[in-house]
């Protein structure tokens, strides 16, 4: 039998953490839930859920995972978010594996990411191979405050050709309004503090670039109107990510009127 530990890190979960910890326990027998704050039955529910959980505040995506790290019991984790379930399929694969003997020290998995009910398949957000199942003493995630990821030779990381379920957004709308909103706000300020100086033109060849990046080089045009969709929200994000840049260099009383310590 794998000794696995599931780790989970959220924020105002509770409609989420329950199902995402029985999902975690097809293949876990350990769950750790690392919380940053929620002021909703996030904790409570985990708790109740059987999870070992501990509140610590965020730290962005890939020292808040590392938090977890150190309340596992075993040398392997598996990373789920909480909006993210293990399809059967995958979780039978992941209790045949030998852990003990394998050479690798960590196994990609593939993840279908949904809007709505409807998973999208084009802009490269299929199979979007992620790692997720990892030796602790070996690969961790990076110190990336967003989209962090495992670092792990490609040579030590082994393939799992099955899937998780990511619902990514509960509709079109909301894909939009977090692209445009505090996503791209998120970016821009990192940016700024990053000393990123942009031009009069950035917004736009960065915003042009990433729609025809997701619409003709990622092959939306191929997804109908969930494909031109995303393609917008992902150009829109971009476009307003640098026109924000360039409002904090040019506009002091926005730049004033930021709060630069609350990027999280």
């Amino acid at each position: 039998m794998n000794h696995i530990t599931g780790l989970i890190i959220t924020l105002n979960e509770a409609e989420n953490i329950a199902e995402c910890i029985a999902s975690l326990r097809q293949v876990c027998e350990e769950i750790v839930v690392v919380d940053s704050g929620s002021t909703d039955k996030t904790v409570e529910i985990a708790r109740a859920s059987g999870a070992k959980t501990v509140v610590q505040p965020y730290l962005g995506d890939g020292p808040q995972k590392n938090v977890g790290i150190a309340y596992a019991s075993n040398r392997w984790v598996f990373s789920l978010d909480a909006d993210e379930r293990i399809l059967p399929e995958l979780a039978e694969a992941i209790r045949k594996l030998d852990l003990e003997n394998t050479p690798y020290d960590a196994f990609t998995v593939r993840r279908r990411n949904y809007i709505g009910d409807r998973w999208i398949r084009c802009c490269r957000w299929y199979p979007n191979p992620l790692v997720r199942l990892y030796r602790t003493d070996r690969a961790r995630y990076s110190d990336s405050r967003q989209h962090a990821s495992v670092g792990v030779p490609a040579s030590r990381c082994g393939h799992l050709a099955f899937d998780l379920q990511h619902f990514t957004y509960p509709d079109t709308a909301s894909m939009f309004a977090k692209q445009v909103g505090r996503f791209s706000a998120r970016s821009a300020k990192i940016l700024y503090l990053q000393g990123k100086k942009v031009h009069a033109w950035s917004p736009w060849v960065h915003g042009i670039s990433s729609f025809f990046a997701h619409y003709v080089v990622r092959g939306g045009v191929f997804g109908g109107l969930d494909g031109l969709s995303v393609s917008l929200a992902m150009s829109l994000n971009a476009y307003l990510k640098y026109a924000r840049v360039l409002e904090f260099q040019r506009d002091a009383s926005v730049r004033d009127a930021q709060d630069f310590t609350k990027v999280w």
